[in-house]
């Protein structure tokens, strides 16, 4: 029998599915996706037809009901345990702490779930914030955990283009098992190809829409709408990585939380440059004042697919929700397709070698 059959994978805080999705493309397969909000049902099960989608709070499920739901038992060598929280309250990316508070401590969840489990491996991966306030952010008990269940783990900032992903997104990762003796994070390497131009554009199959353009087809390519001043704002801006500097002297047009400022925060109103990666795409992508988020060339931000592209995600795969905010927060929570599937890589490569 083929030892990457025997693999399988729980996806915790899955979301839109993108860990799940480069798991089984590493050919690991997922037996569920768990997350607490249903506006990702959908999405989920639609793209991942052989994983059950679980809509519960952690905090809400014992470990032997899951055990129970999905026949897993607990030892299981060939069981990878997937933990992606969300991750705003530890971002560095200045947000409203308040909203996101409660989902600071969501290691402490997943914890109970590896400890019932006891997994051949396990899997975070966050912002580099949760790294950075390792004591404050339960990571250093996360930690210490795994020691005390005789687990060795790596971990560290990574950034996800040196993982196929055309986006400087720094991440925190850790892979951690109890199967062998030590263990590594998946070799990164540069590829000049990750830039935007080769992902969006008319030649990569973007025809040119104008900001608040509707797409209603599933690949929603769909822009957000611009307010009048703002339209002013980005048709001054100059293509291919223009800032807000362009503007700052017009006293109808400047930002005034950057006036006498506009040496911080440089991105915000700015546009992709093409022959550069793109900047993280977050949950805002689809808003020029977010970000650097503004097309290279076109007066709008960038589209829901084209953010979808920029983080790895085939043409194909459908995202469903209510509206472009609840599409757009999918795709920006998501782990990148492209870095899920060097994790499973590391991880099967591990068994197969083993096994050998």
């Amino acid at each position: 029998m083929n030892n990457r059959l025997k693999i399988e994978a729980i996806d915790f805080f899955c979301g839109a599915g993108g860990m799940s999705y480069g798991l089984s493309k590493a050919g690991i397969r997922v037996l569920a996706g768990i997350d607490n909000d249903p506006q990702c049902t959908e999405t989920y099960t639609h793209n991942n037809k052989s994983a059950q989608f679980i809509n519960y709070d952690i905090n809400s499920i014992m470990p032997s009901e899951l055990s129970d739901i999905l026949g897993v038992k607990q030892n299981n060598d060939y069981l990878v345990m997937a933990g992606c929280s969300p991750c705003q309250y530890w971002s560095k990316i200045y947000t409203d702490k308040t909203k996101s508070r409660q989902t600071a401590f969501l290691l402490n969840g997943f914890q109970k779930f590896v400890d019932w489990f006891n997994p051949g491996f396990v899997v975070i991966e966050n912002v580099p914030g949760i790294f950075a306030k390792k004591s404050h952010s339960l990571l250093l008990k996360f930690c210490n955990f795994l020691k005390s269940k005789d687990y060795i783990y790596a971990d560290g900032v990574i950034n996800s283009f040196l993982y196929g992903v055309p986006q400087n997104r720094k991440r925190y990762l850790l892979i951690a098992t109890r199967l062998f003796d030590k263990i590594e994070l998946p070799k990164g390497r540069k590829n000049k190809r990750l830039i935007v131009r080769n992902f969006i554009g008319a030649e990569n199959g973007f025809p040119k829409i104008e900001a608040g353009h509707k797409d209603a087809s599933d690949f929603i390519h769909t822009s957000s709408n611009l307010s009048p001043k703002n339209m002013c704002r980005i048709s001054l801006t100059p293509p291919n990585g223009g800032d807000r500097s362009s503007w700052k002297d017009d006293p109808e047009l400047q930002i005034k939380a950057y006036e006498g400022k506009d040496h911080i925060f440089k991105d915000v109103y700015g546009r992709m440059y093409w022959d550069r990666p793109a900047p993280t795409i977050t949950t805002r992508f689809n808003s020029f004042s977010n970000g650097r988020f503004g097309h290279p060339e076109e007066n709008r931000a960038i589209s829901l697919r084209e953010g979808a592209t920029l983080q790895t995600f085939p043409k194909k795969y459908v995202f469903k929700g209510p509206n472009q905010a609840a599409i757009a927060r999918q795709i920006g929570n998501a782990v990148p397709p492209k870095l899920a599937k060097q994790i499973g890589k590391t991880i099967v490569n591990y068994y197969f070698n083993k096994n050998r």
